[in-house]
């Protein structure tokens, strides 16, 4: 019966959802203190509920409960428990229902942590994150159902998960990046409000900007989990191959790092309101897109979810109806909003500006990549591949133009800056990293790449003006002492995201460069040299895990005649679904990775072997991780945490007496 009493909490939380998206936006236009009142309470039962049901799929995994059909398609007795947890969102129905949970989290979060706003604004905010609400949840029952049985022919045992997903990636990696996608909807539903009430201010700015950074933070560590699993998992040693599903979540990132600088200068300086509004629009909007792309059938990937057209029928209509209706309130709202704030082209505001036309553009060029052989074949005319060749091509020298606006922004003053404020210090800084990026590649073996040369020359960039800019934060003239008091949180958060987007590019370069990859032919006692390092083959043999039978060849790593480490790769068979998986073997350093994977077996005692050493790909992750811890420490500003304002405190006292007088 668990099953069923998941399934209508369930349905009782679709049932709280149309009141939450009704009933506190009808209090708003009406004026009625106790309909919007009722939001935050609407919102907590919707948590609740949402939570129960998602609790109900795990206990039937957990149970091994076949007669779901989730369940028999997605699992197995022999399943270690932790696949067993994980495989609650290994699978289309599932996964859905924890976009429902986490988008009911999130809805729960801003009724709670959100008291300081007017409740009029509060109010609509919610109603719309219950919308959302509303066509997820119908989506589930209406198509995904995951609570459907198989009653009466239970099979005896369940088919097993996806062995790809049989990993602490699907663990830790799928959450993480539905935490960052369903959070962009908090920066819709307040840009919706924010044009329903025609309050585009600072004020909207303010409110806006945290939920931003803690969603695209997620989002940003999401995307470098999946690069990561990727990278170890599929044993071919790469962590990015601009596949059309990895795309879905880029072009979110995109626009959402344009949306996080928009709302520092609409915050700001109350300039650029209905583009702030609109990228705000535009990343959730791509976040639908990207969850159409996955669960449509249109593409063919190995992270792609379902291939139901039904399903795809669905998210289409949603995705239509929201970015109709938003663009259209925008289109009607948005020429009634202007600003009169002027500023100069040498300015913090217009770099800024820059920099969100770099992004979009970049964003844009990702989106017709990976639509344009969709459009081809809807049209008749073919199937086209669009592959990193296209892409690197335009997106990289984006991408070098964005990083020397880096360099540039932070530096800027607001409203006005003079060329001598604003150049004569970079001046010795760009010496710097010119020598820097002409004499880094000198330092690596092999041919002079004048790409690394770029590439270290724009990383260094944003670091050294990244510290000068710091420096000068919380630099007293008259003391002539560092004042670290003066270094807020969202300066930090800063600091932090344009390192950790430095040494992700760094990164990006270095290992596309100075890695090597060897596939030969190994067998007892045969050895090979990977850089300094020496691989040699120990012995082999097979060993029964959990579901699975592995067949592994044990390699010693030294250097110098000094053992480093074992590496113990393996071939893995899946007797349920007939699969066989390569688990690489990797020996991690900050520097470089030993990577080697197992091909065929070729003889009784011979392998196909794949030998990897990956130069500073580490680099990559630490990047992001801190770009992430940059966007959450940012959050942490003071400022964020005002005494609530004049009108949401007379707002709440308002409230309170009708309450009370009912």
């Amino acid at each position: 019966m668990i099953p069923e009493y998941a399934h209508f909490s369930l349905v009782l939380a679709l049932c709280l959802s149309v009141l939450l998206a009704a009933l506190p936006l009808i209090g708003a236009i009406r004026g009625d203190q106790q309909l919007m009142m009722t939001a935050r309470s609407l919102a907590t039962g919707q948590f609740i509920f949402a939570l129960v049901s998602f609790v109900g799929l795990a206990w039937s995994f957990a149970v091994d409960d076949f007669s779901v059909i989730t369940v028999a398609q997605n699992s197995n007795s022999l399943l270690p428990m932790r696949f067993k947890l994980s495989a609650v969102w290994g699978n289309h129905e599932g996964s859905i229902l924890l976009w429902i949970l986490i988008h009911a989290g999130w809805t729960l979060a801003v009724a709670v942590f959100s008291r300081q706003l007017p409740i009029d604004i509060l109010a609509r905010v919610l109603s719309i994150m219950g919308m959302i609400g509303v066509g997820f949840i119908l989506f589930s029952l209406l198509t995904s159902n995951p609570f459907e049985r198989l009653f009466p022919n239970v099979p005896g045992d369940g088919n097993d998960l996806n062995p790809l997903l049989q990993d602490i990636g699907l663990i830790i990696h799928p959450p993480l990046l539905y935490i960052g996608y369903v959070g962009f909807s908090v920066a819709f539903a307040f840009a919706i409000a924010a044009l329903s009430t025609g309050q585009l201010d600072s004020a909207w700015a303010r409110w806006t900007r945290p939920w931003t950074n803690v969603a695209w933070s997620f989002l940003t560590v999401g995307i470098a989990l999946g690069s990561w699993w990727a990278y170890y998992e599929l044993g071919w040693g790469g962590w990015w191959f601009w596949d059309p599903v990895e795309n879905a979540s880029f072009m979110p990132w995109l626009a959402g790092t344009a949306l996080i600088h928009s709302l520092a200068v609409t915050e700001k300086r109350g300039v650029f309101k209905g583009w702030t509004v609109l990228l705000a629009i535009t990343t959730f909007s791509l976040c639908l897109l990207g969850t159409f792309l996955v669960r449509s059938g249109v593409l063919t990937s190995v992270h792609a979810f379902a291939s139901d057209p039904e399903r795809g029928f669905f998210i289409l209509m949603f995705l239509c109806a929201v970015i109709g209706g938003s663009l259209t309130l925008y289109a009607l709202r948005v020429p009634t909003v202007k600003s009169y704030v002027r500023f100069s082209y040498l300015s913090r505001e217009f770099l800024l500006l820059l920099n969100n036309v770099v992004l979009v553009v970049a964003m844009l060029t990702v989106l017709l990549g990976t639509l344009f052989p969709l459009l081809m074949d809807a049209l008749g005319q073919g199937r086209y591949s669009v592959g990193p060749p296209y892409f690197n091509t335009l997106f990289v020298p984006l991408m070098a133009l964005l990083f020397a606006l880096m360099g540039l922004g932070p530096r800027a003053r607001w409203k006005s800056t003079s060329q001598q404020q604003l150049f004569r210090p970079l001046a010795s800084a760009a010496i710097v990293c010119i020598v820097l990026g002409v004499m880094s590649p000198l330092v690596f073996p092999g041919e002079y790449h004048f790409a690394v040369a770029l590439g270290v020359l724009l990383s260094a960039w944003i670091i050294v003006t990244a510290f000068m800019h710091t420096h000068s934060a919380i630099y007293s003239k008259s003391e002539s002492t560092l004042k670290w008091r003066r270094l807020r949180a969202s300066h930090l958060g800063m600091l932090l995201g344009h390192l950790g987007m430095a040494i992700t590019a760094l990164g990006v370069v270095l290992t596309s460069y100075y890695s090597s990859e060897q596939d030969i032919r190994m067998q007892p006692g045969d050895a090979v040299s990977s850089g300094p390092y020496t691989i040699t083959y120990l012995d082999d043999g097979e060993e029964r895990v959990d579901n699975y039978l592995a067949q592994y060849v044990r390699f010693e790593l030294s250097e110098n005649g000094k053992t480093l480490n074992i590496l113990r790769p393996e071939k893995r068979r899946y007797p349920t679904q007939q699969n066989i998986m390569t688990e690489a073997a990797i020996d991690a350093g900050l520097t470089r990775d030993v990577y080697v994977a197992l091909g065929e077996k070729l003889t009784a005692d011979a392998w196909a072997v794949r030998v990897h050493h990956k130069a500073y790909v580490r680099l990559l992750w630490l990047g992001a991780l801190l770009m992430g811890l940059g966007g959450i420490v940012a959050v942490m500003d003071k400022r964020y945490r005002r005494a609530r304002s004049a009108r949401a405190a007379r707002t709440e006292r308002s409230a309170a007496l009708v309450q009370s007088a009912g």
